[in-house]
């Protein structure tokens, strides 16, 4: 009889004990040392331990309580705050057992992710540009903190990171690995805005848009909800035949995995935006780009869905130069550049850093060109941002007159060759201009700056219909420019008239 009592008495007191030192208390593991919190908007800050159990986060002077639910889970929202430059500890405590975080900054945080391109990190880029060597071996290191999440793909979301993920400081160590275009872009951040900058990075190469798209958002339109009937029919042949379909080559090209892993596990932690370069494996041979635009909507609704801010920016790199014989390339670049219709979005134009290579080394000016969007759009400095974006076209006898959006000062012809700001062309030719009359059939053409508008004019072309600019896999000397340095991004007035495939 007493042994049992003992017995019971020491299990009462074991789960006496766990119930005040906390259990099980964790948080999630996006919150590690030397990480960055967003400035000026409420911080959710999460985790688990026991059902019921009271949880304490302090943070910077401010401290938040909450209870766990039934399930263990708890957040609490922190209290908007200034950009510090100083790190703070921040403690989580629930009954006995207490976890800290140290090195904790404040200031701007944004969730970069794509395939390769953006998965190409500073070394890579070193081997061709001795800029970025300079870059790598600086002994100065700035307030920049970055985070490569590397999860495999996953056929639910994750709650969380399943294995250890950590901030890294900027330093001649780190950067090698730092993904080279959004490296570029927070050091833009960091050196106009003067605060603290982190890049929470999740691309994975090779891999479709529709990985990275949340799963509900494909029973939401007609297209995505056959692409995920097909797809979970395993019936990936059709899949890869239908207008707009994809080839998936592997489970992580099925729709929402890799947001599964690498995005669902990140939200809510707080960021003021998003950046994207993805789209080769969309556009490849045999791939089909059509209604690619209509995806990347789908995913950056989801996107701004799961963090539940419906206008957080979302700013693009458009493909780069690339093979003449991918002709999927053309299509999805105008796919791209239609996406823009998506309120509070930008697109980065790079048709004019060529490098004979799928994946160009200069991603230099991709991250410089990608700041310029948010520094104008989302932080207020007034500069220009864009290169010229079709706006519309007239047909003026057997001339057509196209006018553009982002003209600023006006247009020009210009150069740009390696790093060096475009240099103009005063007496050059614009190149990479044609006209189709009703045929779709297409002729090169003479065009001319007029103002802000391009005419153009093809003697074998009495009745034009539809104009196009650069419109190839690998324009050479793509030469319009706004005098603001931006390149203009391709454009064809009839997309009917523009081959989507070989």
């Amino acid at each position: 009889m007493r042994s049992r009592l003992f017995v019971k008495l020491s299990l009462l007191l074991l789960l006496f004990s766990k119930a005040c030192l906390g259990g099980d208390l964790k948080i999630a593991r996006v919150f590690s040392d030397h990480g960055v919190l967003q400035r000026g908007v409420e911080i959710p800050v999460w985790g688990t331990t026991d059902a019921g159990a009271k949880v304490v986060v302090e943070f910077a002077g401010q401290s938040k309580s909450t209870i766990s639910g039934d399930d263990g889970k708890w957040m609490v929202n922190l209290a908007p705050m200034k950009a510090q430059a100083i790190g703070n500890r921040m403690a989580v405590t629930s009954g006995d057992a207490t976890l800290e975080i140290q090195d904790l900054l404040v200031g701007e945080v944004w969730y970069a992710s794509g395939q390769s391109n953006m998965e190409m990190n500073l070394a890579s880029c070193a081997q061709k540009i001795e800029f970025v060597r300079e870059v790598i071996s600086d002994p100065k290191s700035r307030l920049i903190r970055t985070m490569r999440i590397g999860n495999p793909d996953s056929a639910g979301e994750l709650d969380d990171l399943p294995g250890p993920v950590s901030w890294q400081l900027d330093t001649s160590t780190t950067r090698p690995g730092q993904s080279a275009a959004a490296y570029f872009y927070a050091r833009e951040l960091h050196d106009e805005l003067k605060v603290p900058v982190g890049i929470i990075e999740g691309s994975w190469g090779g891999k479709p848009i529709e990985g990275f798209i949340p799963r509900e958002q494909f029973k939401k339109s007609p297209l995505l909800k056959t692409i995920l009937e097909l797809a979970e029919s395993d019936d990936l042949e059709e899949l890869a035949k239908i207008e707009g379909g994809v080839i998936i080559r592997n489970t992580a090209g099925m729709p929402g995995r890799i947001y599964n892993a690498r995005i669902a596990p990140v939200a809510p932690y707080a960021v003021k935006g998003f950046l994207w370069y993805q789209g080769e494996s969309n556009a490849g041979t045999g791939e089909d780009p059509r209604n690619y635009r209509l995806k990347q909507r789908a995913m950056v609704e989801g996107w701004r869905s799961a963090w539940k801010e419906d206008q957080l920016p979302f700013y693009f790199v458009q493909l780069p130069s690339y093979n003449d014989s991918v002709v999927g390339w053309v299509r999805l670049r105008e796919e791209q550049r239609l996406s823009l219709e998506v309120p509070n979005t930008g697109m980065a134009v790079t048709l004019d850093l060529r490098d004979r290579d799928i994946h160009p080394s200069n991603k230099v000016d991709v991250g410089k060109r990608l700041a310029k969007w948010a520094l104008a759009k989302t932080y207020g400095k007034e500069w220009a941002f864009s290169g010229p974006l079709f706006k519309s076209v007239k047909t003026e006898g057997r001339e057509m007159r196209v006018d553009f959006h982002h003209t600023g000062d006006g247009l020009m012809i210009a150069r740009k060759e390696g790093l060096a700001a475009p240099v103009e062309d005063a007496g050059g030719k614009l190149a990479h201009f044609e006209l189709a009359g009703e045929s779709g059939e297409w002729h090169a053409a003479e065009a001319k700056i007029d103002g802000k508008s391009v005419v153009v004019r093809s003697e074998a072309v009495k009745s034009p219909i539809a104009v196009r600019y650069a419109c190839e896999g690998d324009p050479e000397n793509a030469n319009l420019y706004n005098r603001a340095g931006l390149p203009a991004s391709p454009f064809c007035s009839e997309l009917e008239f523009l081959p989507w495939g070989d």
